[in-house]
């Protein structure tokens, strides 16, 4: 099966791989399109929206997980690695799917979840009826409990989705997950673990995929020998490569046997890390000897603010230069609050180390998005000059289905049709992401907005109209309009992985240039920056207006070379 090629460059200017500086584009497939009118978005549903994708003017398609799933975790707990869960279609389908994007000059990328495995994995099942001591648990991480009758937990800890991280079988041992209870951890010291991922990666490479996205990399490796540190003990440890659960160096042999496999391809398959780890082990992961590329995802937890922006991405091109391979660049995604929503609230209140304190809006969505009002005008104003910087970076663009909308967080969905497991294993003190992943609008009206030709499985707001692909298509100031052309635009003026900062007299002015003469301009403050006799080729102010004497307030402009 063949795969599209396109021309980018890397820092000294010369071609390089597609991925480098690919405009790449998230897929949540159950919230994308629904083809058969279930209320669940599938395949044959993304591929009947290539068109829409080739218009946008992307480079990729990363597709969350749309394996086999009970959906205790959205999808990231998978049943079966090298199938398609049968609600969302076939193998044929994903075939005619990859098929119809490389038509177009789409890269298909898939998410691959190797920390865990759904609990109703064969694998899995099949450790609870062998029992005790059996080489099947072997493939996961069984512990005796504590306790004068082992009923204690190995250990106090807890999991990322609220809760003890141990949970008891029938026959009184106890597996180790760090995220939902549904969710068992996998022992990657396993060589059948290994094995059996080698063989994942090439069934799909096999299909047709040119990359990879490796959901939590920096976790599957694991040191868990007696005695284990309390929860207070673990999260006072340094995560210096030898943690017992997270970054751990020993990981890098995995991703060394695994490059071997993208290397075995031609052109070789690429891959890119979610990584939360200290920056200076970035390039562990960024590394081509490992898995090539990594996520920052430094732009998503900023305000909007210029001398911060400007330290994000001052630091993230040294990254980058040190791994020797570029970096990426994301607002928005599946597990956090839309960018569009999270700059219309209230400068973030951010502890000592600078990190926000209520994490990606979290606290907001908890009045259902009523306590502080938010200023949706300048959320969204403020998102397309951020989206109109992102795009001009050097790097890896990624994007979030429905930001090229504008689209805003849905904060006020009922209880009972909730499904994120955050959600119910906190009894609601964290609210969880469901926000984010409410299907798409392609219509302004109808039973679910075109999503399908029933409902849609997370309810939309009655305001989903206002932002429908129909409407913001025949809208030349739409923010859709403004895409496109951006991304239109970006193809063209894309060059060497290097920027310039140039002083604007203003600390919440930003200007860079680009190798090529291509500069940027990006407002921050509330007045307007007086322009020079510049060419404007692009403004993120509403209405789109190139014919400009001034940059005004919360906007980004893209100049032509001199």
């Amino acid at each position: 099966m063949s795969t599209p090629t396109e021309t980018v460059f890397d820092r000294t200017g010369e071609a390089a791989p597609w991925w480098r500086q690919a405009a790449v584009y998230q897929i949540y497939p159950r919230s994308f399109a629904d083809s058969n009118g279930d209320g669940l978005g599938d395949i044959p549903g993304i591929t009947s929206r290539a068109d829409y994708l080739a218009e946008l003017g992307i480079d990729a398609v990363w597709l969350s997980p749309f394996y086999p799933s009970a959906l205790a975790d959205g999808g990231y707990d998978v049943a079966d690695y090298r199938n398609v869960d049968p609600r969302l279609g076939t193998l044929d389908d994903f075939d005619a799917m990859v098929s119809a994007l490389h038509a177009r000059g789409i890269h298909v990328v898939v998410d691959i979840v190797p920390n865990h495995t759904s609990d109703q994995h064969v694998w899995f099942q099949e450790a609870l009826a062998a029992g005790r001591g059996s080489a099947a648990r072997e493939r996961y991480i069984f512990r005796e409990g504590t306790g004068e009758n082992g009923d204690q937990p190995p250990a106090d800890w807890v999991s990322v989705f609220g809760g003890p991280s141990w949970e008891r079988v029938a026959d009184g041992q106890w597996y180790f997950h760090h995220f939902a209870t549904e969710q068992p951890d996998l022992n990657w010291r396993h060589p059948e673990v290994r094995a059996d991922f080698v063989k994942t990666l090439r069934f799909w490479s096999d299909r047709g995929v040119d990359g990879f996205r490796i959901d939590v990399a920096h976790m599957l490796t694991k040191d868990l020998s007696d005695p284990l540190p309390s929860q207070a003990e673990l999260d006072a440890l340094p995560q210096d490569g030898n943690h017992p659960i997270i970054d751990r160096d020993d990981v890098h042999e995995v991703y060394a046997e695994w490059r071997e496999v993208f290397n075995s391809y031609d052109p070789p398959r690429t891959a890119v890390a979610e990584a939360w780890v200290h920056p200076s082990r970035v390039p562990l992961y960024a590394s081509p000897k490992s898995l090539g590329q990594a996520f920052n995802f430094d732009l998503l937890e900023a305000d909007f603010d210029a001398e911060e922006f400007r330290r994000i991405v001052t630091d993230n091109l040294a990254i980058s230069a040190t791994s020797g391979s570029s970096t990426t660049w994301v607002f928005s995604n599946h597990d956090v609050v839309r960018h569009a929503t999270r700059y219309g609230l209230p400068r973030t209140e951010r502890g000592a180390d600078g990190r926000p304190l209520h994490k990606h809006g979290s606290q907001w969505l908890l009045s259902g998005g009523t306590d502080p009002v938010v200023d949706t005008a300048g959320g969204l104003r403020r998102a397309r000059a951020a989206s109109l910087f992102l795009l001009a970076l050097p790097g890896s663009a990624y994007m979030y289905q429905g930001e090229e909308l504008g689209l805003p967080e849905v904060a006020d969905i009922p209880a009972a049709d909730r499904q994120d497991p955050t959600f119910f294993r906190t009894q609601g003190a964290e609210i969880g992401r469901d926000g984010c992943r409410v299907p798409l609008p392609w219509t302004e009206s109808g039973p679910s907005f075109g999503f399908g030709e029933a409902g849609a499985h997370l309810p939309q707001p009655a305001w989903f109209g206002e932002y429908a692909v129909s409407r913001e298509s025949a809208d030349p100031h739409s923010t859709l309009s403004l895409y496109r052309r951006a991304l239109a635009l970006r193809h063209e003026l894309q060059t060497a992985e290097e920027l310039e900062w140039l002083e604007t007299g203003r600390a919440d002015v930003l200007e860079f240039v680009r190798p090529n003469g291509w500069r940027v301009i990006t407002n921050f403050g509330t007045e307007p920056y007086p322009l020079g006799p510049d060419t404007v080729v692009l403004t993120s102010s509403d209405p789109v207006d190139t014919a400009l004497t001034e940059v005004p307030a919360e906007t980004t402009v893209w100049i032509a070379a001199r």
